[in-house]
């Protein structure tokens, strides 16, 4: 007959331990000190086996009937509940010993490969400030949706809406990282798709107008701050390379600066597509950093921009801050001189794949994408030249006059 919870509390020890059945192998077994456990009978690979399914009354008798149908469809699946309960439980050990601190690590080692070392960097300086502070000494199992969205909802409150998404992205790989290697069995950010606030109408890099060329050229000439500061930003102008590129740059990846052909070699690990790229060097590029060399730590190997900052280097906005102290605030940014180099480059009618390997875009046909770091090289030499001959013309007569590639 049936167990009822009438019966098992009317129960009372004995001075030995006596089984009272429920059925199909489940029965409560009570023990001469009172205490009365749930155990059920079953048979695993021809052995008769015995599995603990808890205490009366913290198990209760529907919990341990809810055990008997579990531990059933295991058996019928062809596996030993006893064992499956030995898993799980070192498995919650397991689950509870894996924070999110250890696990992001972990994953961040493992995509270390596929990652430019700034990037790689940046992904850790901004779990550091912001996620790990509160989540980080968690089981990343234990962490749900709403405890997530409410540290993102602090970043956001700083005004910096898109860094929020990409932390949400950001954890949303190492959930997903610690789901595939059994530290976690969901990703929480995935339900908080929508619940961020909306960036807003996308922000593309301010370029300088055209007709303010000459000026800012001028102005250059003239700046009033530190020297490698005015020569990095007329490095950025003549070479067309990107931010991070020209101020993580080592002298030792510059070739032939004494010869006819200089060369900028930036290895692949610092490229963001993670290609090696080969920047012509123009006469007035050359000349900037032959000023360079004057400066003091420029007679070595080592930074072009040396700083005692944790990177060792130029910071990331010293351009920036250098465009407001010359009246540029609002009106350009130091990677909007790439679209201006573009843009002027096209109108004179030179190669469009010259410019587009110049700005060391990435090549998404995966026939092409052979990457080839010297391809166009000589037009590529001749068209940098055209352009930092072009600049110099602007700035000497103060006017835009475009001049076609054949009359260069």
């Amino acid at each position: 007959m049936p167990l009822t919870d009438a019966a098992i509390r009317a129960a009372k020890p004995a001075d030995k331990p006596f089984k009272i059945s429920d059925g199909g192998g489940l029965h409560l077994l009570v023990q001469s000190n009172g205490a009365k456990l749930w155990r059920l009978a079953y048979r695993f690979a021809g052995k008769q086996k015995t599995l603990a399914l808890g205490a009366y009354p913290t198990v209760t008798l529907g919990k341990a009937r809810e055990g008997r149908e579990k531990a059933k469809r295991l058996l019928a699946d062809g596996i030993d509940p006893g064992a499956q309960k030995r898993r799980d439980k070192i498995a919650a050990k397991v689950s509870a010993n894996a924070t999110f601190k250890s696990i992001a690590l972990e994953y961040l080692a493992d995509r270390r490969h596929a990652l430019t070392p700034y990037y790689a960097d940046q992904l850790l300086r901004r779990l550091d400030r912001d996620i790990f502070p509160a989540l980080g000494h968690r089981p990343i199992a234990e962490i749900d949706a709403p405890e997530l969205l409410d540290v993102l909802r602090k970043v956001e409150k700083r005004g910096v809406i898109e860094q929020a998404k990409r932390l949400r992205q950001t954890c949303g790989q190492i959930f997903r990282y610690a789901v595939v290697t059994s530290r976690a069995k969901h990703d929480p950010s995935a339900a908080l798709k929508g619940a961020l606030k909306p960036k807003g109408r996308q922000q593309h890099h301010t370029t300088m107008p055209r007709q303010e060329l000459p000026g800012f050229l001028r102005a250059l000439d003239c700046y009033d701050g530190d020297p490698r500061t005015a020569l990095a930003l007329r490095l950025i102008v003549h070479t067309m390379v990107r931010t991070t590129e020209l101020r993580l740059a080592r002298w030792e990846e510059f070739e032939n600066l004494d010869g006819d052909e200089p060369l900028w070699r930036i290895p692949a690990e610092r490229m963001k597509a993670r290609f090696e790229h080969l920047v012509p060097i123009s006469r007035q590029a050359l000349i900037a950093l032959k000023e360079l060399r004057t400066l003091p730590g420029g007679e070595r190997d080592g930074p072009l921009f040396p700083s005692p900052s944790r990177e060792g280097c130029m910071s990331n906005n010293t351009m920036l801050f250098a465009l407001y102290r010359l009246g540029f605030h609002g009106r350009a940014t130091v990677h909007g001189f790439r679209g201006v180099a573009s843009t002027l480059l096209n109108e004179a009618g030179f190669d469009r794949d010259w410019i587009e390997r110049q700005l060391a875009h990435d090549e998404r046909d995966e026939v092409r994408g052979a990457y080839n770091s010297a391809q166009y090289l000589t037009g590529r030499r001749s068209m940098l030249q055209w352009w930092s001959d072009w600049l110099e013309q602007i700035k000497t007569t103060g006017r835009i006059v475009m001049i076609a590639r054949e009359a260069a």
